[in-house]
């Protein structure tokens, strides 16, 4: 854990270079970036960004040492502002609580997920009298690590990991395993436990157009921020709020940051695991995700999802592919949202801790971009770089 602290001052690299996206990393498309290869102690990674907003409201962020890897996913919703806060504390917060805990746990997960919706919420309260917006603003975060043999992953909302698996049998064909629950009120099990929690609101979840919402407004029930869901005292105290921002009465929150948390120890046959936003599996199954990576080579597979998403985003438009890539950001909103996956191999899990390849002291990772559009390949450092030794 002396590593991570070491690390977690310094910012990964972002942007494309030789092995990365941005204008460099794709032909004729701005809007995306990846990373198409690099090493962790278990294996290697890949990572690839297609941005839709007019904002990237994703953010996502690698970390690698020789005795653990993190990886941090966050779709933010309402505004990029609590994503990009997400990405600038989490890690910290987490390495933190495990210096305290003596190594990672979920009680280190859980401390780090509410340090940091507590420092968020800190935030919004300094800025909202200026900044009313920002109390609508907030973030859907994926967590996942690896610690002496044992993979982690912590979740608020509806991006989504998934484990690709070696099954039994004599084809050995590689299976879909998903690690995390989706907080999203499609799933009937989440609108049960919004109504139990919420006997005296038969309108906590409503269905507007086909799509389940609470309170007619948000599909996902957990998350960090969306302050004006979990603070409903905030808009009470001001009928500005109320007309503009809540509309409705609230008795108690709707929205909570408590994350699900699973804890597994990696096996012989576990092969990788995607890391994704929703973006991602609104267009494609957890199946279907895992046979492109099973089936891929290593180098660029995480941007082989991206397009085959964006593919799959063409046909429901009944577009061509090559039209989505000439769709400016903002609009390109209306065909898909914004798309990060990060795929870790599993590979060399057994030699995870005894360096698996990296020096001793060897800290590196990767940062996302925090807009796609905004990168140009002056600007660009490249992400493969070493980022402390």
């Amino acid at each position: 854990m002396g590593a991570i602290r070491r690390w977690l001052p310094c910012c990964c690299g972002g942007g494309g270079g030789e092995e990365g996206g941005g204008k460099k990393g794709s032909v004729g498309d701005g809007l995306v970036w990846d990373v198409a290869l690099k090493a962790h102690a278990s294996g290697d990674y890949s990572v690839a960004v297609a941005q839709a907003n007019e904002s990237l409201e994703d953010q996502a962020q690698v970390f690698v040492s020789p005795a653990a890897t993190l990886v941090g996913v966050y779709d933010g919703h309402g505004g990029p502002e609590a994503a990009r806060f997400v990405n600038k504390r989490l890690f910290s917060l987490i390495q933190e609580f495990a210096v305290e805990n003596g190594g990672m746990s979920a009680g280190v997960f859980e401390k780090a997920f509410g340090a940091t919706e507590e420092e968020f919420v800190a935030t919004v309260h300094k800025s909202w009298p200026s900044q009313p917006r920002i109390l609508s603003v907030g973030s859907c975060c994926l967590v996942g690590a690896i610690d002496n043999g044992t993979l982690f992953v912590a979740n608020l909302g509806d991006s989504r990991a998934v484990l690709g698996r070696r099954a039994g049998g004599k084809n050995k064909r590689v299976v879909a395993e998903r690690l995390s629950r989706d907080h999203n009120v499609a799933d009937e099990t989440i609108r049960n436990e919004l109504h139990e929690a919420h006997p005296d609101d038969p309108h906590i979840v409503l269905n507007t157009h086909g799509v389940w919402r609470i309170k007619g407004i948000i599909q996902v029930s957990r998350s960090i921020g969306d302050v004006y869901l979990k603070k409903p005292e905030i808009c009470r105290s001001s009928p500005m709020l109320q007309q503009s921002i809540c509309p409705f009465p609230l008795r108690r929150p709707v929205m909570s940051a408590v994350p699900s948390i699973k804890t597994r120890k990696l096996k012989p046959g576990d092969q990788f695991v995607i890391f994704a936003s929703d973006g991602l599996w609104e267009q494609l199954t957890d199946e279907a995700a895992v046979a492109i990576v099973a089936s891929s080579p290593r180098k660029g597979v995480a941007m082989r999802l991206v397009r085959a998403a964006q593919l799959e985003a063409a046909r429901k438009k009944d577009v061509k592919y090559e039209r989505i890539r000439t769709i400016e950001k903002g609009y390109r909103r209306h065909f898909h949202d914004d798309i990060t996956v990060v795929v870790l191999f599993l590979d060399k899990c057994g030699r995870a801790g005894k360096g698996g390849g990296h020096g001793d002291d060897e800290i590196d990772g990767t940062d996302g971009p925090v807009d796609v559009f905004s990168l140009s390949s002056d600007e660009q450092e490249d992400p493969t770089r070493p980022v402390l030794r």
